[in-house]
Formats: C-alpha cells, sequence, structure tokens
C-alpha cells in the first residue's frame, strides 16, 4: 500500500516513513525542506519537494503516486514563534493543509490522517485530558490546528473524505537504532534541552517555575515516543480501511513526569550533572498536561512501548551521535 507522508523529512513524519518501510509499506514523501532534513529520508524511497501552496506540483504528485492515503505532518509548530508570525503560521498551516486537502478530495483520496496537537485543549478543566475536553486555543499554532480539524469535518461533509486527527502530547525521543532523531533550530523542546546541557551544549536549563500545584512544583506533562506515534498512525490508517467512522483521537501515554523528574531521570541516563535555574513562570503554561489515552486503546488497539527511561536513553543515543 503507498502512503503520501507530508512533512516526511521532519522529525515525527521521517520516524513514521521508516516504521511504515519496517511494516511493508511504500511511503512517499512530500516535504518544502524548509524545516526537514533531506538525510532523513531513507535511500529508495519516494521523495518530492514540493511546497503546500504548490497546487500544479501537490497535484501531479497526488496523480503519479496515487496513494491509498494522505498522512500530514508538515506544519510549523513552535509555540513562541506563532505569537509573534501568526501570519506565518495561518498562511504555512491553514492555507497550505486546505490546499493539499481540496486536491486530495479533488483527486479522490478517501482517507486522511491528521497530525494535531493537545495543544487545542490549552488550559483544560480536567486531567487527564479526554477528547471530552472542550477545544480553547490560547496560541495562533494550537488555533492553526483547530481550524484544519474543523476543515477536515467540513470536507468530510461534502465530499466523503474520511479522516482520523490524531492529538499528541509530547513527542520525544529518538529512532532506537540511531539513525534518525530530533534536530530543532533553535530547539523548544525539554528533554533535547537536557541532554544538551548534559553534553555540555548550553550551560545549564532554564526551569519555568517551580510553585505549580504539583509534587516538586514543576510543570508535568505526558511524554509519548515518537515511535509510538508512528506505530499509532498505522494503526489509524487501518482503522480507516476498515471502514470506521473519521474522529479525534489523544495519543499520550497517560502518565506524566515533572520537569525536575526528567532532569533526575536524564542525569541517571547519561551519568551527567545537569545544571538548571529556576526563572519566572511562562505565561500559558498549564500546572499538568497528562492524556486520557482510552479511546486510542479501545478504537486503535493501541499502547505505548516505551517508557520515560527508553525515550531519554533513544534521545541520548542520537544527540551523542547526529547524523544531521
Amino acid at each position: 500500500m503507498k502512503i503520501l507522508v507530508t512533512g516526511g523529512a521532519g522529525y515525527i513524519g521521517s520516524h513514521f516513513v521508516k516504521y511504515l518501510l519496517k511494516n511493508n509499506y511504500e511511503p512517499v514523501v512530500l516535504d518544502n525542506l524548509s524545516r526537514g532534513h533531506r538525510k532523513a529520508v531513507p535511500d529508495g524511497v519516494a521523495f518530492e519537494e514540493i511546497d503546500l501552496h504548490d497546487s500544479d506540483g501537490l497535484s501531479d504528485a497526488i496523480k503519479i503516486h496515487s496513494p491509498s492515503a494522505v498522512v500530514h505532518f508538515a506544519a510549523f509548530a513552535y509555540v513562541g514563534e506563532s505569537v509573534e508570525h501568526p501570519d506565518l503560521y495561518y498562511h504555512n498551516n491553514v492555507a497550505g493543509s486546505m490546499n493539499l486537502i481540496r486536491l486530495c478530495a479533488k483527486n479522490g483520496i478517501k482517507n486522511f490522517i491528521f497530525s494535531s496537537t493537545c495543544s487545542i485543549y490549552g488550559n483544560p478543566a480536567r486531567t487527564p485530558i479526554s477528547e471530552e475536553e472542550p477545544a480553547n486555543p490560547i496560541n495562533p499554532y494550537a488555533n492553526t490546528k483547530l481550524i484544519i480539524e474543523m476543515m477536515l469535518k467540513d470536507f468530510e461533509n461534502a465530499f466523503g473524505m474520511k479522516y482520523v486527527a490524531l492529538r499528541y502530547f509530547n513527542a520525544a525521543g529518538a529512532d532506537p537504532a540511531g539513525e534518525i532523531g530530533e534536530s530543532h533550530y533553535p530547539e523548544p523542546h525539554l528533554i533535547p534541552i537536557v541532554l544538551d546541557a548534559a553534553a555540555g551544549k548550553r550551560d545549564k536549563v532554564s526551569v519555568y517555575g517551580d510553585d505549580y500545584d504539583t509534587p516538586d512544583g514543576t510543570c508535568i506533562r505526558d511524554y509519548i515516543h515518537v515511535n509510538d506515534l508512528a506505530d499509532a498512525h498505522l494503526k489509524a490508517i487501518s482503522y480507516l480501511n476498515s471502514g470506521n467512522e473519521s474522529t479525534v483521537i489523544n495519543l499520550g501515554t497517560g502518565h506524566g513526569n515533572s520537569v525536575r523528574e526528567i532532569i533526575e531521570r536524564a542525569e541517571s541516563v547519561t551519568g551527567k550533572n545537569i545544571p538548571f535555574e529556576i526563572v519566572k513562570r511562562r505565561a500559558g503554561d498549564p500546572a499538568v498536561l497528562v492524556a486520557d489515552n482510552r479511546k486510542a486503546k479501545n478504537l486503535l488497539n493501541w499502547s505505548p512501548a516505551f517508557s520515560t527511561g527508553d525515550i531519554i536513553k533513544s534521545a541520548w543515543n542520537w544527540h551523542t551521535n547526529p547524523k544531521f
């Protein structure tokens, strides 16, 4: 089965491409390489360097490859950047996705998997967070993801294209074989920042607040390994292939780790002392974000396989020997 993967040269997309190959699927990668890495795409995989705004190129790629499904990762994903440059995010994420979805519908693509985010929930009233929690995005990045989910629902009503929107919690970790991993600039995510400090690439880790209503005062997040995300995407394709209804699904472990706990676990994995300093809170940071993942388990028959220790070990293996 041929699967078109947008953003397949990016962090999560490249891991999904490798997972498709492992499971005897045929991926076709579409990426404009504005933030992805060509080296992250395995040799022999069909690659199209196309921007989602390029209607002619995108339409040609869909017609030439005739994929059975589209898995859409391509997006800008920095919350702070989205606040400073909302125009960039609405143009890239919303307008680009609209063009992709429009052309998929026009060319008869029936199954669409969308890389969404738990940021859609904003500051939730309850935790663990279920899919029944109202959407209340508090930044432009999350707004763009919610708009795309709404767009998919409207296109289903008009054209019959089924979709699954997968709302990730904190994607982390790297390919256990060390061939691909997380490589952002600037790096916005806690675990690679902590490992950079362990490797001496930065002086210390900034911990944004230690006075939250949590056991150690620091924020708690649900860290999910990128290969567990890949597995969920593949199961979502099977779910739609079986004729099931469109839906939104949370992807997380159902367990949280505080910032201090991540630092301590990283010290244990790396054998390094990791200096940190407490700085003032960031606006809009909820104390606890942990997934209720029962829907993923029930509908997709999916369960995360990687522990927090596994996540940090795989990330450290990549950080000590990055390929790009």
